[in-house]
C-alpha cells in the first residue's frame, strides 16, 4: 500500500493546469450506454475511479479506448457493441458510488439493469433512494435482490412525468444525473423538480444535447425534458475540475506561495472564491470571468483571517472542499467555524489534522477551529478522497515530515498529484510498501 513522505515548509511557486473533473466524466462516460454512435470525450483525468468505470463499461457491452492518432492522452472513445449485459457487478460496483450513473441509461436503452448497491467513501449515509423514486416515477419497475437493484421497464419504454428530486440534504447530483439520462429516451416530457443544479449537470446536459436529447434548464432547480427515439454519438469536452481548483488555492494560501492555475472553472467556484477572500486569499482571475475555462494567480499575505463557512450544495461552498479549507482554517489568526450540511458525518480527517497539532472542536456537525502558529509533521491515516488531499496540504505546511497512509484514496481523484505539486516546489515522495 502506498504512503507519501512530505517535507514540510516548502513554498510552492508556478504554475499548474485544472484536468477535467472526475465527478462530471464518470456520468459522461454512463451516457455512452445511451446510444449505438461513438462517444468522443477529451480531457478525462487518468485516475483510479475512470479505470474503475471503463472496466465497468467494458462488462455492460460499451468498448472504452483511450487515445486516438495526434490525440491527448486523456482523449476516450467509447462505443457499445453488445446490448446483452445488464448487470453490474458489487466487485466492480464497491469501491465506486458512481457506477449507479450506469443504472438509468441501462434501463433507458435496454427497458432492464441490474446494479449492485454502490460503495465509495467513508463519509457518511448516502441513500439511493431518491434514484429509485425519480425512476419509478418515469414507470421502471424496482425490486431489491441480494444486494442488487433489478430495474425494469415494463413496456421497453420508460414514460415521462413530473419527478421530485428533493430530500432530507437537498437534491441529489447523482440521481438528477440517473433521472435526466433515464428521461432523454422516455416517450413524452419530464420534469425534474428539486434537481441538483452542480456544474456537472450542466456539463452532462450539454452531452447529451449534443447526442440529440432535448433538454433545458440544467443549472437551475427545474430541468425540462423532451423525450426522443434515439440518440447519436458526439465530441464533448469534458469540464474543468472545480474540486481540483480548489485544493490547488488553498496548497498555494496554506504554502504562503504564489501559483497561477490554468483551466480554472471560475464561475463555477464563486462560493470558493468568496470564502477565500474573506481569509485573505487573493485569488485574482487573469480572464473573463464568465467563461468556463480561465487562468487565475493565487497568492496571499502573511496572516490569514478567521472566518465562518457552510457546506451547501451549489452554489454555496461544496462539501468535497471542506477538509482542505480546514487544513488552511488551522494557521488562521483566531477562531473559525465550519459548518457541514451535505454530509453532516464527514469529519473524520478532524482526529488525524488533531495529529499534527491542529486545534479543532467538533460538536454534531460543526468544528471550531482555532489558529495556531503551526502544524507538525506526524504519521496520519487518510480516511476518504478530500480527507487525503487535506492531510497533504497540511504535510506541505507542517514542520519537519510528515506520512500520509492510504494514499490509494487520493488516487481515486487527483491525478499524479506528488509529481505535480513536487514541480511547483513541494518534496513528497510515494513509498511503496513490500507485498
Amino acid at each position: 500500500m502506498d504512503t507519501f513522505h512530505i517535507e514540510g515548509g516548502r513554498r510552492l511557486e508556478g504554475t499548474i493546469r485544472v484536468n477535467g473533473s472526475k465527478n462530471a466524466a464518470l456520468p459522461l462516460m454512463a451516457a455512452a450506454l445511451l446510444t449505438d454512435g461513438p462517444v468522443v470525450l477529451r480531457d478525462v483525468p487518468d485516475l483510479a475511479d475512470i479505470q474503475s468505470m471503463k472496466k465497468l463499461l467494458d462488462e455492460l457491452g460499451c468498448e472504452v479506448v483511450a487515445g486516438e492518432p495526434g490525440a491527448d492522452p486523456g482523449t476516450l472513445t467509447l462505443k457499445v457493441n453488445d446490448l446483452s449485459a445488464s448487470h453490474a457487478r458489487y466487485d466492480i460496483v464497491r469501491t465506486m458510488r458512481a457506477s449507479i450513473c450506469v443504472l438509468g441509461p441501462m434501463l433507458a436503452k435496454r427497458g432492464r439493469a441490474r446494479v449492485s448497491m454502490p460503495g465509495g467513501c467513508a463519509i457518511g449515509e448516502r441513500p439511493v433512494d431518491l434514484h429509485l423514486r425519480g425512476l419509478k416515477a418515469l414507470g421502471a419497475e424496482i425490486e431489491l435482490d441480494g444486494g442488487d437493484i433489478i430495474a425494469t421497464a415494463p413496456r421497453g419504454r420508460l414514460r415521462g412525468d413530473t419527478v421530485f428530486l428533493g430530500g432530507p440534504f437537498g437534491s441529489t447530483v447523482l440521481g438528477t444525473a440517473n433521472v435526466m439520462s433515464a428521461a432523454v429516451l422516455a416517450e413524452g416530457t419530464t420534469i425534474i423538480e428539486s434537481a441538483a443544479c452542480e456544474p456537472e449537470i450542466v456539463d452532462l446536459a450539454d452531452l447529451l444535447n449534443a447526442m440529440g436529447a432535448r433538454i433545458s434548464g440544467a443549472g437551475t432547480p427545474r430541468i425540462v425534458i423532451q423525450g426522443v427515439q434515439n440518440l447519436g454519438g458526439a465530441d464533448h469536452i469534458v469540464m474543468p475540475d472545480r474540486i481540483e481548483a480548489g485544493t490547488f488555492m488553498c496548497a498555494a494560501a496554506i504554502t504562503n506561495g504564489s501559483l497561477v492555475i490554468e483551466n480554472t472553472p471560475f464561475d463555477a467556484m464563486l462560493a470558493v472564491i468568496d470564502r477565500l477572500d474573506e481569509l485573505g486569499v487573493c485569488v485574482e482571475c487573469l480572464g473573463a470571468r464568465d467563461a468556463q475555462r480561465v487562468s487565475c494567480r493565487v497568492t496571499t499575505g502573511r496572516v490569514l483571517r478567521p472566518i465562518r463557512v457552510t457546506t451547501q450544495p451549489h452554489p454555496g461552498f461544496p462539501t468535497d472542499l471542506q477538509a482542505q479549507l480546514m487544513a488552511l482554517l488551522s494557521l488562521a489568526d483566531g477562531n473559525s467555524i465550519v459548518t457541514e450540511k451535505v454530509f453532516p458525518e464527514r469529519f473524520l480527517h478532524v482526529a488525524e489534522l488533531s495529529r499534527m497539532g491542529a486545534e479543532l472542536h467538533r460538536q454534531g456537525a460543526t468544528v471550531v477551529v482555532t489558529g495556531v502558529r503551526e502544524l507538525r509533521g506526524a504519521p496520519v491515516m487518510a480516511s476518504d478522497l478530500r480527507a487525503s488531499a487535506s492531510l497533504v496540504l497540511a504535510g506541505l505546511a507542517a514542520r519537519g515530515s510528515t506520512v500520509v497512509n492510504r494514499v490509494y484514496h487520493l488516487d481515486r481523484g487527483y491525478e499524479k498529484l506528488e509529481q505535480r505539486l513536487n514541480a511547483l516546489g513541494a518534496s513528497i515522495r510515494r513509498l511503496s510498501d513490500p507485498v
